[in-house]
Order: structure tokens, then sequence, then C-alpha cells
């Protein structure tokens, strides 16, 4: 009557699991700070790699000049937006609009050792599955001054 044994395989299906979910593969854990050097600014952002669909997040992106910029402009390529929903951008640019296939935020000048300070918060909407690849840049003005790839993978 009492002759059954849990099978150990479901055992190890639910330890493996519990692995990948501590070690992040299924989102949750905190991302590396990716820095890009353009020698005239440097650009930092902090936003999750791995994120589960509806979820919110927040990216935090620095722009420290290193040299005086006329017109300090941050540049999203729209596709890394796609099937988002941006709720809040703090501070808010002086001008925005959408050029060449970005979203363009104009902050003005910055002189060299001044650091620009962007946080934005946004959901994951539901049709977006697999995730999202795209370019962050930053421009003095219409002046391409350099840009950075960041790919967001969305987990179901």
């Amino acid at each position: 009557m009492w002759d059954r044994h849990a099978n150990p395989i479901s055992f190890l299906i639910l330890g493996s699991l519990l692995a990948a979910a501590i070690t992040g593969h299924f989102g949750g854990q905190p991302s590396p700070r990716i820095d890009a050097d353009f020698g005239v600014a440097r650009l930092s952002v902090l936003t999750p790699k791995v994120i589960r669909n509806g979820e919110f997040f927040e990216t935090a992106i620095d722009i420290r000049a290193d040299e005086p910029i006329a017109d300090a402009t941050l540049a999203v390529e729209a596709g890394l937006w796609r099937d988002m929903t941006i709720n809040t951008m703090i501070p808010a640019a002086a001008e925005e609009e959408y050029k060449d296939g970005e979203y363009r935020f104009s902050y003005g000048p910055l002189e060299a050792g001044e650091t620009l300070s962007v946080k934005i918060d946004g959901q994951i909407n539901p049709p977006l599955f697999a995730g999202n690849e795209g370019v962050i840049a930053v421009y003095d003005g219409e002046r391409l001054l350099g840009r950075q790839i960041f790919r967001i993978k969305v987990l179901p």
C-alpha cells in the first residue's frame, strides 16, 4: 500500500526552474548599467534587460558632457519602444520631435562636466513578446555624438 515513492525527475525539473528564477533568467533581477563613451559626451543607461509582459519598468539615462554641448538631445529609436507605453519622462524636454525613425528630446545646453539625468517610466504592452531592439543616441542639436544599441527581452 505505501510502496510508491516520489519520482526524482519531478524534483529535478522543479529544482531547475527554481535555479533559473533565482539567477534572473525569468526577469526581476537588477540589470547592469551600460556605459558608452563618445568622446564629447558619455552615455550611461540603466534599464531592465529581461522583463515580463505587462510589467512596469524604470529607465535611468545620464548624459555627461566632457565638452560643451549646445543642445543636448536624447534620441530613442522607435523600434526600442514598440508595444511599450511610456508613462513619464522627467525632466520634460524643452522640445520633442519624431525624426528619421527616432523620438528626439532636446534639453538645451550642457557645460563641460555637467550631467543630464533623465528618468523614464513605462510599461510593457500585452502584444509584445520576445522583446525589442533599438538604439539610444546622443546628439548636439543635429550633430550625432554617438549611438548605443540596446536589447530588451520580454517574457510571457
